[in-house]
């Protein structure tokens, strides 16, 4: 069931969005070679607890981490460790946040010193693809527009869009219905309505869209080994358009 939040929700999800965007642009601040993806998880952990939320990730479903630390060909779900950070490295960073009953998420990827040109497009390319799906996220249109908008800018631009995981609704769960396919045909699916508020993420890898599940159970990779990008925002729909929520 989708359920339509009231205004007075969606401005609890904004302040909730509103920390989940300024530990991202926080950890942006700490990502840089020889840092761990332990240390970036303690430092997200330590902010989101200090301004009053919770991490939404930590114990969800048995995740045991405050962030997902996804590097180079790993797309999403990469459990902080003991890796560090070097030059030449990618990193996409997913936050979720707790606020007052009501969730934020957003990801983030980002370069580690100086990066390839492959990578540099792939970020761009998947962070474009963002704005397209968010651009779509207005009265009248449907679900399908949101994720054919996403998969026309990734492949044209010679990458593909993961099909194994998809964005979704969010609000006082942190995974609500509808789904949200980064692919698929415009003018399907449901219609958008005010009050919803969805989680659009495109995921885009630098070569085929096959994934492959690590051993520890989460860590979701490319099969091809090439480089992925992730890229997130927490969404409503307004009636006069779309209203990113996860800005710092």
């Amino acid at each position: 069931m989708v359920i339509l939040r009231t205004p007075a929700e969606i401005e609890q999800m904004r302040r909730a969005g509103s920390l989940v965007g300024q530990v991202l642009e926080r950890l942006r601040e700490h990502v840089a070679p020889g840092v761990s993806t332990r240390e970036l998880d303690a430092i997200a952990e330590n902010m989101i607890c200090s301004r009053g939320g919770v991490p939404s990730f930590k114990g969800y479903r048995g995740y045991p981490a405050s962030i997902c630390a996804s590097v180079n060909n790993e797309i999403i779900h990469g459990i902080p460790g003991d890796r560090m950070l070097v030059d030449g490295d990618i990193i996409s960073i997913d936050c979720g946040a707790m606020l007052g009953g009501y969730h934020g998420d957003a990801a983030m990827t980002f370069p580690v010193g100086p990066v390839s040109a492959e990578a540099e497009k792939l970020m761009t390319v998947t962070r474009e693809a963002l704005n397209a799906g968010i651009a779509m996220a207005r009265l009248k249109m449907r679900l399908g527009d949101i994720g054919n908008a996403i998969q026309r800018h990734v492949e044209a631009n010679g990458f593909s869009v993961v099909r194994d995981f998809v964005g979704h609704g969010i609000g006082r769960h942190m995974h609500e219905d509808p789904q949200i396919p980064n692919f698929g045909p415009a003018g399907m699916g449901m219609r958008l309505r005010t009050g919803m508020v969805l989680a659009i993420e495109p995921m885009v890898n630098a070569g085929g869209h096959e994934v492959v599940v690590m051993d520890d159970g989460w860590t979701a990779c490319t099969r091809d080994g090439s480089l992925s990008a992730h890229f997130e925002h927490t969404v409503a729909i307004t009636d006069d358009g779309p209203e990113v929520l996860t800005l710092p």
